[in-house]
């Protein structure tokens, strides 16, 4: 395995090869990451799907899984990422907020999800994936560029400057229909709920079924001008 020159410039090097990986299948940009960045690289998610867990065991079996347990999931996704740590070839790391649902209530007062949702999202999902990364140099999302016009830019490898890690998007090119076709293919286990009307699944007080010609986004914070949650921007 080539590790990363102490002496390299690891946003100079993720700028570099969100050019040269562009046109680069998803598992070429994870072997690439694997090789690069070794230990020091893992995977964020949601359990929205597996796609993009089960692309990085093909490139480096046993990678790190992360997983945000806000405390305000839906069962499903409890039992999605569950699911992905008894049959996959990974490693699910879950982290969890300093405070549990109820600390929070104490501290804030109840629903503060519905209050102050920028808030809550910082302290349930941006802050513990902040101190959960630190030990990585490196760490891959699932991002997609057709999912919002928030994402259309993202690239494959990219520098996350609050974070100072490299940013690897390696579906970013990827269509729903890749997706489908992806976890049609190799049986990749996804979401119940994507299944049941929702088309991005994040915490159950915020997150509704979309309707016919809305972005999968749209059931994200329905009704508000918020449409991320904080983690990737």
């Amino acid at each position: 395995m080539t590790a990363l020159p102490e002496t390299d410039d690891p946003r100079a090097l993720a700028e570099r090869m969100g050019r040269e990986l562009e046109e680069a299948t998803a598992l070429e940009i994870l072997a690439w990451a694997a090789e690069t960045f070794g230990k020091r690289f893992c995977v964020t998610s949601s359990m929205e799907d597996a796609v993009v867990a089960h692309l990085a065991s093909r490139a480096m079996p046993g990678v790190d899984v992360v997983f945000l347990d806000t405390g305000y999931h839906f069962p499903e996704t409890i039992g999605t990422r569950d699911a992905v740590d008894a049959v996959m070839d990974v490693r699910v790391i879950t982290l969890t907020p300093r405070q549990s649902v109820a600390e929070q209530d104490a501290a804030y007062g109840p629903e503060l999800h519905d209050r102050d949702p920028d808030l809550c999202c910082a302290l349930r999902k941006v802050k513990p994936l902040e101190e959960g990364l630190t030990r990585y140099t490196a760490y891959a999302t699932g991002l997609r560029r057709d999912e919002s016009p928030t994402r259309a830019n993202t690239p494959v490898v990219g520098w996350d400057e609050r974070r100072g890690k490299v940013k690897v998007s390696p579906i970013a090119r990827w269509t729903q229909d890749d997706v489908d076709a992806y976890v049609a293919e190799h049986g990749v286990l996804t979401n119940p709920l994507l299944d049941d009307g929702y088309a991005s699944v994040g915490c159950a007080p915020c997150t509704r079924r979309v309707l016919a010609g809305e972005d999968a986004r749209a059931g994200r914070w329905a009704g508000r001008a918020k449409t991320e949650c904080g983690l990737h921007g």
